[in-house]
């Protein structure tokens, strides 16, 4: 059975791992309890460091961190949250998957955490999620560091993720045969996976129930004003330049054929003075594909612009 955390008031998670990747995943894991549902986050390193909280997107989860959470564990408290659907977060049926929902998890989550001064560490949906809050909290976080992201609309979609919004082709191709999942552990990396990391990123989405977050997440891509998350995301895009004068650290893998070098354009006109460094032989999973230099990289941003 869990036990409780009362330092806390979250619940520890002693859900056991598979072996083949437990070694690299051996992280603190908590559940804070919303709605009578689990929401899954990792909580590594000394509570008094300074937080760094990492936000994952669609189809990965928390493991997509684990090289970045041992890095920095050391010297920073890593807050990693699975975003309800997500990893090991519940899986709700008839929960209301919206860019907005995963952004009020996040909320609370650092409100009942106490958290400041927040380093935050964004990738795929991550950006939408992350800066949706700072933008509207911005007192909150101190610096960021982006990896192939976005945080504004647009009017661009790849046409093999277009295809999974696709009514009923849609939830069979994602939710029956794993092909968003599967699919980018080929597509959105240039180096081949090695089982592990594999294994790791499909776990939590092994059935058609454990699946429903991956499909929502590719019908809540707001392309026109008649999206239910438009007006959310157009808030976020508006309040970017509250963030302007804080540091900014940007990894950008240079093969991301979703998040592609006019995303990077657009973040480098928002944030000309964000710190840059592109990688041309990664793809979208930038920690799978050249985690060797970009860890580095944010070590480096980190500890240069310690206040």
């Amino acid at each position: 059975m869990p036990i409780e955390d009362r330092r806390l008031n979250t619940i520890l998670d002693d859900r056991p791992l598979p072996p083949l990747f437990q070694e690299f995943y051996d992280f603190r894991r908590r559940n804070l309890h919303m709605e009578n549902l689990r929401y899954h986050f990792v909580d590594e390193g000394n509570p008094n460091n300074p937080p760094v909280l990492m936000l994952h997107g669609n189809p990965t989860w928390t493991f997509y961190y684990r090289r970045l959470i041992s890095a920095l564990k050391q010297d920073y408290r890593i807050i990693a949250p699975d975003h309800m659907g997500c990893g090991f977060s519940d899986k709700p049926q008839n929960y209301s998957y919206r860019l907005s929902n995963h952004t009020a998890n996040v909320e609370a989550l650092v409100d009942h955490l106490g958290l400041q001064n927040i380093t935050l560490i964004c990738h795929d949906w991550g950006g939408a999620i992350g800066m949706g809050l700072a933008t509207r909290r911005p007192d909150l976080f101190n610096r960021f560091v982006i990896l192939n992201t976005a945080a504004w609309r647009s009017n661009r979609m790849p046409k093999r993720i277009a295809a999974c919004r696709i009514p009923l082709f849609g939830g069979l191709a994602v939710r029956g045969l794993n092909g968003f999942a599967l699919a980018a552990t080929r597509m959105a990396v240039v180096k081949p996976l090695d089982k592990v990391a594999k294994a790791g990123l499909l776990y939590p989405y092994n059935s058609w129930q454990n699946r429903i977050a991956i499909l929502r997440f590719v019908q809540d891509i707001p392309m026109d004003p008649c999206h239910p998350s438009y007006d959310c995301l157009k808030q976020t895009e508006r309040r970017l330049y509250r963030l302007r004068g804080k540091p900014m650290k940007i990894c950008w893998g240079m093969k991301d054929w979703c998040f592609d070098n006019i995303f990077l354009k657009e973040w480098r006109e928002r944030f000309p003075k964000a710190s840059v460094t592109e990688y041309p032989h990664a793809g979208h999973y930038i920690l799978e594909d050249a985690h060797e230099a970009v860890i580095p990289e944010i070590e480096h941003f980190l500890r240069s612009t310690e206040s």
